[in-house]
């Protein structure tokens, strides 16, 4: 069954009236055991699953989003998931926001509630692993899905993709290093093996290649505090490390500000760029140098794919990627 079974198919399977199977959903007593017993086993053959708020969530006029999120802490995220809802709600749907906070188990959890009550369709920024679960869930739940950021699923015809082209933009902030004067360039930041930091390091790597130059990855947790860990690691032995490409712009911040207490000047003695463009790029000092996404537009146009999946039958391209632009500033310039 390529479609979302019915409440129909259902009494079909189960060889029941439509009635029955609602009283079953309702956990009517007046339904014998083992009629119950056959429903709910239709249902599980079916992959069935209860629109439990449909009634109270939807109209003609009105749809219900899911949006998850795998790290709103993170400002690049609440961007994105801001700007969403904002497009989702232009166009008459209400959107329901959960932050999984890379915990493969809470995203499982709340993609099935959000699969019971009732969705027309859903964005995923998933897990960078342990995402299995999940898109088991919605692939027989048949809910127009787009993964965002990170590749979860290889299937991109069910659940079409959408990124920013890392590839490109690392190589050419690496490259910018390289001819500012640096060669000791480091990549730090980022979970080790897990796809979406291959990913932004893979255009470092190519550069540094290309240049004949000496690779280092220090991998960790895409945040401040690894950051400010990963300066101590950067400034340690005779062989210090002169720039660096960070997995994001947390990263960057942290770094800097490792550098900024052991009282070496970011942007002169030690220069790096971020990656993502979060407002606070600008806002700091010295103003840090980044790969910026437009996060903004990219959160529109996943916004218009979907409505367009829904509302005219569109579905998506397999895979998009929208272009990083290198804004070079005090952190790398001096």
């Amino acid at each position: 069954m390529t479609r979302r079974p019915t409440i129909i198919d259902v009494a079909k399977a189960a060889g029941v009236s439509k009635s029955t199977v609602s009283l079953v959903l309702q956990a009517s007593p007046l339904v014998r055991a083992a009629t119950r017993e056959a429903v709910r086993q239709a249902m599980a053959d079916l992959g069935y699953v209860y629109n439990r708020s449909a009634a109270n969530l939807r109209s003609p006029n009105v749809g219900l989003i899911g949006l998850v999120i795998n790290d709103l802490g993170n400002p690049f995220f609440t961007d994105f998931a801001t700007a969403a809802q904002q497009a989702f709600a232009e166009q008459g749907f209400a959107t329901v926001i959960a932050n999984s906070d890379e915990n493969p188990a809470i995203q499982a959890r709340v993609v099935a509630s959000m699969i019971e009550h009732g969705l027309s369709g859903l964005v995923i920024a998933p897990t960078d692993s342990g995402a299995e679960p999940t898109f088991a869930a919605l692939r027989r739940a048949g809910i127009p899905t787009l993964q965002v950021l990170h590749k979860a699923d290889p299937d991109t015809e069910t659940f079409p993709f959408a990124s920013f082209d890392y590839a490109t933009s690392g190589a050419e902030a690496t490259r910018h290093l390289i001819a500012q004067g640096a060669h000791k360039i480091a990549f730090v930041g980022g979970l080790k093996d897990h796809a979406i930091t291959n990913e932004r390091m893979s255009g470092y790597a190519a550069a540094m290649i290309a240049a004949g130059l000496p690779r280092l990855a220090l991998p960790g947790r895409p945040n401040r505090a690894f950051g400010r860990e990963a300066a101590t690691m950067l400034m340690m032995g005779k062989r210090s490390f002169e720039a660096a490409v960070c997995f994001n712009d947390l990263v960057a911040l942290g770094v800097m500000a490792g550098y900024a207490r052991a009282g070496r000047k970011p942007g002169s003695e030690f220069r790096l760029v971020g990656c993502d463009g979060i407002a606070e790029c600008s806002d700091g000092w010295p103003q840090l140098s980044t790969q910026h996404c437009d996060v903004g537009q990219f959160a529109r146009d996943t916004a218009a794919a979907l409505l367009g999946w829904l509302q005219h039958g569109i579905r998506p391209v397999p895979e998009r990627r929208a272009a990083v632009s290198l804004i070079a500033r005090a952190s790398s310039r001096g």
